[in-house]
């Protein structure tokens, strides 16, 4: 076994490798002055590789792990196992309009055309209940990084309300909240666009608590702000906020901050200078358990 990292996910693939004590090779890549990607892989791989890579901003990721996956295969690699802790193309997963491409499904048979494995963390999942039916191989694992934020925020504070932005964050809010003795309480959120949207907090006492947001990814930042907007306007002096993925696209980040959030906690999914939690014991026990 051998861990292949990519170079903007480098760093974790180097823990990763460490906690499941294989070599490490990183994948040569290079961009041509017209988009094109250029990979070489090294001549001698062994017969079970896995591939690490987030896939925020995909596009040309995609068509990378397409030349990789390929060319480890004419290599003679037997198992390719694709390590994903932020996996794309999810939200779209039905078509509400004639024509609508259902990126879902055919990026999800893409990755299974590839890999034998793949494991992701807190994918966001919608009408499905399992990564299988998005991705049509045995092993399509999704993990959770619940017991980590958990245990992040247990050393960070003595008690705090959990809140989730709306019902779609309540699954890892409440087990997050469960795990470490916290309450929880879930907000209602209508989506308008990609940078409008309206929320109602739940009935409760916010004034004299000390509340952490918590989602699965914050993209525009624009769900955080509002959630803290609001969160102000009911008194509350203490917000922070957790996010597994930070994708943060252009102003995201100072946008959270702006909007009141004292400091924002991310996992290291995604390098940010938020990540702070990581997530290679999960994914290294993952792997050992799937490789038994």
């Amino acid at each position: 076994m051998m861990v292949l990292a990519f170079p903007d996910y480098l760093s974790q693939a180097r823990r990763l490798a460490v906690r499941l004590d294989v070599p490490l090779l990183e994948v040569v890549l290079h961009h041509f002055p017209d988009g094109e990607s250029y990979i070489r892989l090294s001549q001698s791989l062994p017969e079970h590789l896995i591939v690490c890579r987030s896939l925020n901003q995909p596009n040309d990721k995609l068509i990378e792990l397409l030349l990789c996956a390929t060319t480890a295969r004419e290599l003679g690699v037997k198992r390719l196992t694709l390590v994903a802790p932020y996996l794309s193309y999810m939200r779209q997963d039905i078509a509400k309009q004639t024509g609508e491409a259902v990126s879902q499904r055919i990026i999800g048979k893409l990755l299974a055309d590839l890999f034998d494995d793949v494991l992701a963390v807190d994918p966001h999942l919608h009408r499905i209940s399992s990564l299988t039916q998005a991705i049509p191989i045995k092993n399509a694992i999704s993990l959770t990084a619940a017991e980590e934020i958990g245990n992040f925020l247990k050393k960070k504070f003595k008690h705090a309300l959990l809140l989730g932005p709306d019902s779609e964050s309540e699954q890892w809010v409440a087990t997050i909240a469960a795990n470490i003795g916290f309450d929880y309480a879930i907000a209602e959120k209508s989506r308008l666009g990609d940078k409008q949207l309206e929320m109602v907090l739940p009935e409760g006492d916010f004034a004299s608590q000390l509340v952490v947001i918590i989602d699965d990814m914050a993209s525009t930042g624009r769900t955080l702000a509002k959630a803290a907007d609001l969160l102000q306007a009911a008194g509350c002096k203490d917000i922070y906020a957790v996010v597994t993925h930070a994708l943060f696209c252009g102003d995201a980040h100072a946008h959270i901050l702006n909007a009141g959030v004292k400091n924002v906690w991310s996992t290291d999914s995604i390098d940010h200078s938020s990540s702070c939690i990581r997530l290679d014991t999960l994914l290294a026990d993952a792997i050992k358990t799937m490789t038994r």
